[in-house]
């Protein structure tokens, strides 16, 4: 909504300063401009009116950018408006607005945001090769069982194994269950070798734009929330963190890069033949290497303990035709587990695990007891549950 209004107030002022063009070239009687305008001055006044408009088209076609030539116009317009301001001050107004617009776009894109913070973690890693050799079924073998099983299902198999990778996000998100829906959309960066995350979010709460950088790499990792881009919410960094970014790290490796769960920089340690447990030496902590139960292959087999079923991998189940309790529209939101019910839904929730933990821990809301019916539909608080059913199919499905 504020964009938008942003966006009419821009082509407005944008067109009115045609206005001064118009009548210092002599193309309209203008009777409410009353002081005279020399052709030199009109044609600053159609560079304004044209800057402004390109302006507008640019928040559009180049939102990165587009406040470099906002700041142009805004000079130029306020330069004319001052030439000639006893008819044209009220257009400083509309500079005021367009202002905050420029102020905001330089603390969101500029030098000094987090998304140039972003760009530049990032930039070594687009000079890494995205993949390598065709993993094998000889590299499976020094997995533990659930991790072999996993990848094998996964379709990794036959596939370049990947050395780093990129991701797009749409969606939202909340704080917890009674709070509001933000929608959001973000991209990411992981470099597997290393191994580096590094996660950019643009969310609204409130009507209000905030954003967020997740960043992992050899120093630990970091989490900073900005208001507007300019007011810092959150500041964090330290061994806890760290841990917990590790769990996301294997998080993404499961979902969106299971080939690179053979890397050599994990150390596996099965548990039993339906959990496993892997550590990263490169992922160093105060306390030594961070540690974790794998999410998804856990949550995959402890789902089979708990008796839901493991089909083979199929197609992907038709969207539901009944209702949907939990007021999912969106293509990701698929019929719930088990198969058997077919109630509408998303997934259940991705437990969490906890450092040196054997199993991960279960949200209460989210896993069905096995003598109970399954629940009707269950939000996902893992933005990896967002991606795109047909593109990133699920193991097992």
């Amino acid at each position: 909504m504020i964009r938008t209004v942003f966006l009419i107030v821009v082509l407005a002022h944008g067109l009115i300063h045609l206005l001064g063009f118009a009548k210092a070239f002599g193309h309209a009687d203008l009777p409410q401009l009353t002081q005279p305008i020399p052709r030199g001055r009109g044609l600053l006044w159609l560079t304004a009116g044209l800057l402004m408009l390109a302006t507008a088209a640019s928040l559009l076609v180049w939102p990165r950018g587009w406040w470099l030539l906002g700041a142009l116009a805004l000079v130029i317009s306020q330069v004319v408006i001052l030439s000639s301001w006893r008819d044209a001050k009220a257009g400083t107004v509309a500079n005021l607005v367009l202002l905050a617009g420029v102020l905001y776009g330089l603390a969101s894109e500029g030098p000094w945001s987090l998304r140039a913070d972003y760009e530049r973690s990032t930039r070594p890693s687009r000079a890494v090769a995205s993949a390598e050799a065709v993993l094998t079924e000889a590299d499976l073998a020094a997995l533990p069982e659930p991790v072999r099983r996993y990848v094998r299902q996964s379709g990794a198999l036959g596939q370049p194994r990947p050395r780093s990778f990129r991701a797009t996000w749409t969606g939202r998100i909340r704080s917890s269950p009674s709070a509001s829906w933000m929608a959001f959309t973000a991209e990411q960066e992981n470099r597997l070798d290393l191994p580096r995350r590094h996660f950019l979010m643009d969310a609204s709460m409130k009507g209000l734009p905030v954003s967020v950088l997740h960043a992992f790499d050899e120093r630990g990792a970091t989490m900073r929330v900005r208001l507007l881009s300019l007011a810092s919410m959150v500041d964090a960094k330290g061994a806890e963190l760290t841990r917990a970014e590790t769990v996301t790290l294997f998080n993404d490796l499961c979902i969106l890069a299971p080939g690179a769960l053979t890397s050599p920089l994990i150390a596996w340690e099965p548990i039993d033949g339906r959990q496993a447990r892997a550590s990263s030496p490169s992922v160093a902590t105060p306390s030594g290497p961070s540690c974790g139960s794998t999410t998804w292959a856990s949550w995959w087999t402890s789902a089979r303990m708990i008796g839901w079923p493991a089909p083979p991998m199929a197609a992907p189940s038709p969207p539901c035709t009944g209702p949907r309790p939990c007021g999912t529209t969106r293509k990701w939101a698929r019929c719930a587990w088990p198969p058997t019910g077919r109630r509408c839904g998303i997934r259940p929730r991705v437990p969490t695990p906890t450092a040196n933990s054997s199993s991960p821990r279960w949200p209460t809301t989210s896993v069905p007891d096995p003598g109970r019916a399954p629940p009707r539909c269950v939000q996902a608080r893992h933005p990896a549950i967002l991606v795109p059913w047909r593109r990133h199919p699920w193991p097992g499905r």
